[in-house]
């Protein structure tokens, strides 16, 4: 299925700024087919003279129309006339009978998107950049509740809103779409004084949670908050403007260990403020699941910065051994045990700087390589390191095993092939999508062909590099003089969702 902006730039008679204006639109989608009890369908102009459904909301109110989605479809015949219409002359059109959709009786409305210019100026764009169909299914009609009438109503002001390039409102902040209220959640209607003139009942029932124990209709919200809030020290800024229905902003608010969490849509009529819809939920459950997400990530942060300097904490005590010892086979076992251990820990340390258990293993190998200036100092060496190409962020289920094994043969190519010498060393690593691939090279002495060698090192790497992450790994001569060792492994965890 192809996005929203997709469609739209296909049909070529849209802005970036009208692309734009249509996302904000859509983010409340799911809200304007609520409070109407209806499909909507969203109708941009095509290259062809007609009109293209973008995008396509079902109520969730109510029993939907459509069963399969409009979006990608060109307008249908019947209702190519009203759309036309409402296109041209910017206003909104009703039916004057009942539209006929597979042998239901409906009643549809065309609603003319305009864009609104500025967010403090009152100009519009000339022609409207879309329009909305309404579908409202008949077969169901019935004696409607006042919750239903002031939900029509609350939609009408909105579609009313959209025709008037009042909304959505430029001034709202674009926050997080996670726990935001819903029609079904709670809905509060305020008058221009922001006293309140319905309460759904589970908007009521919210605030009798939080210890209001009236009815809210008739009450002013913000006196009401007010008294709720009273003797807490912190308060949100922005709350008063959000209860007197004055901003389009959202906030929490938190009594008797409940949260419930506001979003307030200011209702203007010609760009004159006429009162508000304050929708309200219940976070409490949705903002402790949030802490204890918090608590954990500085659970495991904390974890690993402790197994960081546990680690650094042995890799300390073997240096002191090496440096106490009078064998040198033994100091130089230790000194490579140490820079193993401290390996490691780079990488638990990358880990306890972030939210997530990802690393830039680009950083984590520039610290490593380090590690290989010791090595160079202790066999008069002068080594001349170089990174090219980029690892990428990757899981610490290939960060730890894939330093453990870099440190190891940029080791052995400091101890073996340029020992007592000046040289290079080049470690370049090349990604796609499937595969990471690194070459370590050296201009060092080289190696015999076909021979690799056999102690602990070579060991360590072809355990680490095949058995824990699955790849190969190939170590020849290069022409003239040097070594070449080519590690390819391939990301079957990434592509897993790691």
């Amino acid at each position: 299925m192809s996005t929203l902006s997709d469609l739209v730039q296909a049909q070529g008679r849209s802005s970036e700024a009208d692309i734009e204006w249509l996302h904000l639109l859509v983010g409340d989608w799911q809200l304007l087919a609520d409070l109407a009890f209806a499909d909507i369908v969203l109708w941009v102009p095509s290259a062809e003279g007609s009109f293209v459904a973008v995008a396509h909301a079902r109520p969730s109110s109510s029993a939907t129309l459509f069963y399969r989605d409009f979006v990608g479809q060109a307008v249908k015949p019947e209702w190519k006339a009203q759309v036309t219409e409402a296109f041209e002359t910017a206003t909104i059109v009703d039916t004057s009978a009942p539209d006929w959709y597979e042998e239901t009786p409906t009643r549809v409305r065309a609603v003319p998107v305009l864009r609104r210019l500025s967010p403090s100026g009152s100009a519009t764009t000339e022609h409207p950049i879309g329009v909305i169909t309404r579908h409202t299914n008949l077969s169901e009609a019935r004696t409607p509740s006042r919750q239903e009438l002031t939900f029509n109503e609350c939609a009408n002001d909105l579609f009313a809103m959209i025709a008037s390039g009042d909304f959505p409102d430029l001034g709202a902040p674009s926050g997080p779409r996670r726990g935001a209220p819903r029609a079904s959640d709670g809905l509060i209607r305020l008058d221009v004084d922001g006293l309140v003139t319905f309460a759904s009942p589970n908007a009521l029932s919210a605030f009798n949670r939080m210890g209001f124990a009236g009815e809210l209709e008739g009450e002013s919200l913000a006196e009401v908050t007010t008294e709720l809030l009273h003797g807490r020290l912190t308060v949100d800024e922005s709350l008063p403007l959000v209860v007197t229905g004055r901003a389009p902003w959202r906030t929490d608010i938190e009594s008797r260990g409940v949260t419930v969490s506001l979003r307030t849509i200011p209702i203007r009529n010609r760009g004159e403020r006429v009162g508000a819809i304050v929708l309200c939920r219940d976070v409490t459950e949705v903002r402790h699941q949030e802490r204890e997400l918090i608590t954990k990530d500085a659970t495991i942060r904390e974890i690993h910065h402790r197994v960081k300097n546990n680690l650094q904490t042995v890799a300390s005590l073997l240096r002191i051994q090496a440096r106490r010892t009078h064998s040198d086979v033994a100091r130089e076992a230790l000194g490579q045990a140490m820079r193993r251990v401290a390996s490691i820990a780079v990488v638990h340390d990358t880990l306890s700087e972030g939210l997530t258990q990802n690393v830039d293993f680009d950083v984590v190998f520039d610290r490593v390589l380090k590690l290989i200036a010791e090595v160079a100092s202790s066999h008069n060496t002068t080594v001349h390191p170089r990174s090219t190409g980029s690892f990428g962020h990757l899981p610490s289920e290939y960060a730890t095993p894939l330093a453990l094994a870099l440190t190891e043969l940029v080791t052995n190519a400091v101890e073996h092939g340029l020992a007592g010498r000046d040289g290079e060393v080049e470690i370049a690593a090349s990604r796609t999508e499937d595969h990471l691939s690194v070459k370590v090279r050296d201009n060092g002495v080289g190696l015999p062909e076909g021979q690799v060698g056999s102690g602990l090192g070579t060991q360590i790497v072809r355990t680490l590099i095949q058995g824990e992450l699955g790849g190969t790994i190939d170590w020849h001569t290069l022409m003239g003089s040097g070594t070449e060792v080519t590690i390819d492994v391939p990301l079957t965890w990434l592509r897993g969702g790691a």
